[in-house]
């Protein structure tokens, strides 16, 4: 079981400042963000805290700051004054101790700091803390930092679905902050990172600056129904069923006997990806409904499914769906 510094059990949905941002940041940049999340409706589709992100260590990233190595419970006690529910804590400047030890000296201080507060560990995977992190935190990165390319971003969703059988609520796995919006990718791959962190049941962290959005990056960033699996109740991490060369198929269990899909074309030229019920864990004889959920209008499709499903799919890109079993 995953500790419970935090009050509640489901996923939950941010804005941070590091990756557009890094270090550069003041109050004006925090208080027109928040302004944004709530003039866009961002808000209200789960966007409503606003992580203001420095280190935690000896001194914070930048150097110019102490950070809170040594001083865990003072600052425990501060961030819980100041009404504080989201706490990352970072792996730099420390005294060379394993994160094993250093991170539950902070657990424990939280759960002592009379508030619940969400405690993110972002080791980057030194010590595979998803074999370790229930027992501390309520999520843990696996990975390094993400950068704004295709590269990156899809080898983090590697490196995360590794231990997709690990997560459950309370304790989730983290495959970064999310770059939709920042530049460095297409409308087509940003589709792809935001669909496999929402099957993979990641944190969805909003990294770009929301003060200035595209209609595209808006429209990824507020599907609610993509959002919906990621905050699904049940809470289990989708995963790789089957890979084909470039070809991928990811799928997971949703509450009420539903389960989501993505097809994944990693390659480079248009190509038709097939999803067997065998893989997905749905019975061989079940007829499914199919929702596309990155149609315009999220559309239900027409036919109805039996054994398997097939799309074609563009080159780096996805088609993701909600199936549904109806009576045959």
């Amino acid at each position: 079981m995953a500790i419970k510094t935090y009050k509640e059990d489901t996923n939950l949905t941010w804005w941070s400042s590091w990756n557009h941002f890094g270090c550069n940041i003041d109050e004006n940049v925090i208080r027109e963000t928040a302004d944004a999340l709530v003039s866009t409706g961002l808000d209200k589709l789960g966007y409503k805290y606003v992580n203001i992100a420095e280190n935690c260590s000896y001194y914070t990233c930048s150097r110019k700051m102490p950070g809170s190595l040594g001083h865990e419970e003072q600052d425990a006690k501060s961030f819980a004054a100041w009404g504080i529910d989201y706490l990352k804590y970072d792996n730099s400047n420390h005294d060379g101790t394993k994160p094993t030890v250093r991170y539950p000296v902070m657990t424990r201080a939280l759960m002592n700091a009379g508030r619940p507060i969400f405690f993110s560990l972002c080791e980057w995977g030194d010590l595979h803390p998803a074999l370790w992190g229930g027992k501390v935190g309520n999520s843990w990165r696996n990975t390094i930092d993400i950068q704004d390319t295709w590269e990156s971003m899809i080898s983090r969703a590697d490196q995360n679905e590794v231990y997709a059988d690990i997560a459950q609520p309370g304790g989730w796995n983290d495959s970064d902050m999310l770059e939709v919006g920042n530049g460095g990718m297409t409308k087509d791959e940003y589709i792809v990172h935001f669909s496999l962190w929402a099957i993979s049941k990641a944190p969805l962290i909003i990294g770009c600056d929301v003060r200035n959005l595209s209609n595209d990056t808006k429209e990824i960033l507020a599907n609610k129904e993509v959002i919906a699996v990621n905050q699904d109740e049940l809470g289990i991490q989708g995963k790789k069923v089957r890979m084909q060369g470039d070809l991928e198929v990811w799928a997971g269990p949703l509450s009420g006997y539903r389960a989501a899909l993505v097809l994944l074309n990693r390659g480079s030229t248009k190509i038709e990806i097939t999803a067997l019920w065998e893989d997905i864990g749905i019975p061989p004889n079940s007829v499914v409904e199919a929702r596309d959920l990155w149609e315009m209008q999220h559309n239900t499709l027409e036919s109805r499914f039996a054994g398997n499903l097939t799309a074609t799919v563009n080159s780096h890109a996805c088609k993701m769906y909600v199936l549904k079993p109806i009576a045959s």
